[in-house]
C-alpha cells in the first residue's frame, strides 16, 4: 500500500512516502519560522517525484494529528483532507507525540517523554514505556517547574523534544536524559499508520479535527484578574 504521510505539528515540517512500512521517500526541514505554509507542498511533490509515484498512486494519507503548532497543524490537517477528498481514500491520524519514541524503545528507558515546546515553560507531553511504547500518561499540557515529573525520579527517563532544553534546566531527576533536538516526523508515522490501515482505523475526513489541546494546567488566576 502507498501512504503519503504528512507531519507539521512542530518546526519540522515533514513528508514522506511509503510502500507498507518500507519508505520510499523523505523530504523534511527543521525551520525556527514554522515553513508550513509555504513548504508542505513543495515537500508532498519533491516526495513523489523522488518515490517515483503520483498522487493517484496513492492509497491513504497518514498525518501527525498533534499537539503542537496551532498553525501547523491547521495546514496538515486541511492538506491531509483534500488528498482524500480528491482522491476518495481514507485518512489515518496519530497523535505526534507517538512519533518521538520510536528510536529511543528497548534503548534500556524505563520512561521517555516526549516534550513539545510551547511557550514561556509550556509545554505538550505525554509519558511512554521505554521498552512496549505503550502510553503510561495521557497526553497533556503542562507548565514545567522543579517538581514536574517527581513520580518518577527512581525511573531511568529519557526527555526528547524540543521542550527538552527548558526542562534540562529546571527538573530535578538524577536519573534522566534529554535530547533536544528530536522531532515529530513523518517517518516514524508509517509502522502506526500500517498498523492502523491494516485494522481499517480511519479518520470521518468531514469531520476530522487536528489535536489541538490549547489548555494548560496553571496557576488559577485570582477572582481580580479574571
Amino acid at each position: 500500500m502507498k501512504i503519503l504521510h504528512i507531519e507539521t505539528s512542530s518546526k519540522n515540517c515533514s513528508v514522506a512516502i511509503s510502500d507498507g512500512e518500507k519508505i520510499l521517500c523523505l523530504c523534511e526541514e527543521v525551520s525556527e519560522n514554522y515553513k508550513q505554509s509555504e513548504s508542505l507542498h513543495t515537500y508532498v511533490k519533491w516526495a513523489l517525484e523522488g518515490a517515483k509515484l503520483t498522487l493517484k498512486d496513492i492509497e491513504s494519507v497518514s498525518l501527525g494529528k498533534g499537539p503542537g503548532s496551532y498553525t501547523g497543524l491547521r495546514i496538515g490537517a486541511s492538506s491531509a483532507k483534500g488528498f482524500c477528498y480528491g482522491l476518495q481514500i481514507p485518512l489515518i491520524a496519530t497523535n505526534s507525540l507517538e512519533t518521538m519514541i520510536e528510536p529511543f524503545l528497548n534503548k534500556d528507558y524505563d520512561l521517555i517523554i516526549p516534550l513539545i515546546d510551547a511557550r514561556r515553560m509550556e509545554v505538550y507531553s505525554a509519558v511512554f514505556d521505554g521498552n512496549l511504547g505503550e502510553m503510561i500518561s495521557a497526553t497533556e499540557a503542562k507548565i514545567l517547574d522543579e517538581n514536574s515529573y517527581q513520580e518518577y525520579q527512581d525511573k531511568k527517563i529519557l526527555f526528547v523534544g524540543d521542550g527538552a532544553k527548558k526542562a534540562k534546566e529546571i527538573l530535578q531527576l538524577e536519573n534522566a536524559e534529554f535530547n533536544e533536538t528530536v522531532y515529530p516526523s513523518a517517518k516514524y508515522l508509517i509502522k502506526k499508520a500500517v498498523e492502523k490501515y491494516n485494522r481499517q482505523e480511519f479518520e470521518d475526513v468531514a469531520y476530522f479535527e487536528p489535536f489541538y489541546l490549547k489548555d494548560f494546567q496553571g496557576v488559577k488566576k485570582k477572582k481580580s484578574e479574571e
